[in-house]
């Protein structure tokens, strides 16, 4: 027969009938450190007393009518460790009512109020947007009126005029009259007047008289012409311009008629074949007249307007020393002039900023260069834009005056 384990007093007991019942010691209960038989030693309970327990102990029934709470059992501290610090700034009011229970009050030292707004990173964020949306300059939209029209192309506008202003240095010519050896700038100028009579004979769109003069100026920063073809480049330059952008483009016997029978029809095609050529069939470019269209658009122009600025663009397209300007920049600055000619306030405003890329001084020295040609075109021998113009159709806008605050700085060498 097995023998029973002699267990020590503290942890075993008799009932009534004698037998020996194992249980758990009342001293174990508790905070002290106890070896369980064949175990490893217990950790230590701690039971700190919390706000919320604390309040529970507080809030007991009422005995005899008065508020009895009572005492909160403090835990018994672990010997091997040392005494909680009691939790401070924290103040308990019991307050004594008649037939009611106590209430607590807990006033904990410097906490914010809940009703106090808190300052996080997402509310300021808030607030800076906010700041900038009521300073943020004001921005017409130019598409509204356009936004049934389909032709208008208002969802891809944008993109397209972004990409104009990339390559539109690709199609830019270079200044060349240090490689000509038979021409000049006032021969270059003769020609151009000479195409604007033609132009306006034949009643072609302004597309093609961009596209034209672009041509030869591309035409001469890579090939010499002598001075005796300088008359064929022109008129086969507009044969293909006329080609491109006309839905009937004159034919080749009208422009040897044009030109005196100075060339022939055999003549005319050969050159446009060398021109074609040397550009590498290259005819799709952003010329000004592209960017023209888009910035008299923002400019939110009257009939007066545009008038003068489609006059002040020819006039510049006439003269050489207006090649070393992109066109954008060009067309800008023919807005500008023709705004300050025509004393509209303000000058340059956020929407044309915006849709030009150019601030005002960055045009300037171009519009002045524009502004310097206009007081100088009532006096000049070549006469075609200034006729053109001058007459009644056109608003007569060549008769203004030019834009006196351009031209008290405008340079003197031009």
């Amino acid at each position: 027969m097995a023998t029973r384990t002699n267990m020590p007093e503290h942890v075993r007991g008799l009932n009534k009938n004698g037998a020996v019942k194992n249980r758990r010691a009342l001293g174990d209960i508790g905070n002290r450190v106890t070896v369980a038989q064949g175990g490893k030693p217990q950790l230590p309970i701690n039971r700190p007393v919390t706000r919320s327990f604390r309040a529970q102990l507080l809030e007991k029934p009422t005995i005899n009518g008065e508020n009895k709470a009572l005492p909160s059992k403090k835990p018994q501290q672990p010997r091997n460790q040392e005494k909680a610090v009691p939790k401070k700034n924290l103040v308990i009011k019991l307050k004594q009512q008649t037939n009611k229970q106590a209430d607590v009050v807990e006033k904990p030292k410097e906490r914010s109020s809940p009703k106090s707004k808190k300052v996080t990173y997402s509310s300021v964020l808030s607030a800076r947007s906010k700041a900038a949306a009521t300073n943020k300059p004001e921005i017409l939209d130019i598409d509204e009126s356009d936004r049934d029209n389909h032709l208008a192309g208002v969802e891809y506008v944008d993109d397209m005029y972004s990409f104009y202003k990339e390559v539109e240095k690709e199609s830019q010519a270079q200044m060349y009259m240090h490689i000509q050896s038979e021409m000049n700038e006032k021969m270059r100028a003769i020609l151009v007047d000479w195409l604007l009579e033609v132009h306006i004979k034949f009643e072609l769109n302004l597309e093609t008289l961009y596209l034209t003069v672009n041509i030869i100026d591309r035409f001469l920063s890579v090939k010499v012409v002598p001075k005796r073809e300088l008359q064929l480049l022109g008129i086969s330059a507009l044969l293909i311009a006329s080609k491109y952008e006309e839905i009937w483009p004159p034919q080749v016997n009208d422009l040897v008629y044009v030109t005196d029978n100075a060339y022939n029809s055999k003549q005319i095609l050969v050159m446009e074949k060398t021109i074609l050529g040397n550009l590498e069939w290259y005819l799709t470019v952003p010329t000004q007249y592209v960017f023209l269209v888009r910035f008299i658009k923002a400019s939110m122009s009257d009939p007066e307007m545009e008038n003068m600025v489609h006059f002040l663009a020819e006039l510049g397209m006439m003269h050489y020393d207006t090649l070393k300007f992109c066109p954008s920049m060009l067309a800008a600055s023919a807005v500008y002039t023709a705004r300050c000619s025509l004393n509209k306030s303000p000058a340059w405003t956020e929407t044309l900023t915006f849709h030009t890329g150019y601030s005002e001084s960055e045009i300037m020295e171009c519009s002045k260069l524009l502004a310097l040609h206009h007081s100088r075109c009532g006096e000049s021998r070549l006469r075609a834009v200034y006729k053109k113009y001058s007459k009644v159709e056109n608003g007569g806008v060549a008769l203004v005056s030019p834009a006196k605050t351009l031209l008290t700085a405008a340079p003197l060498s031009a």
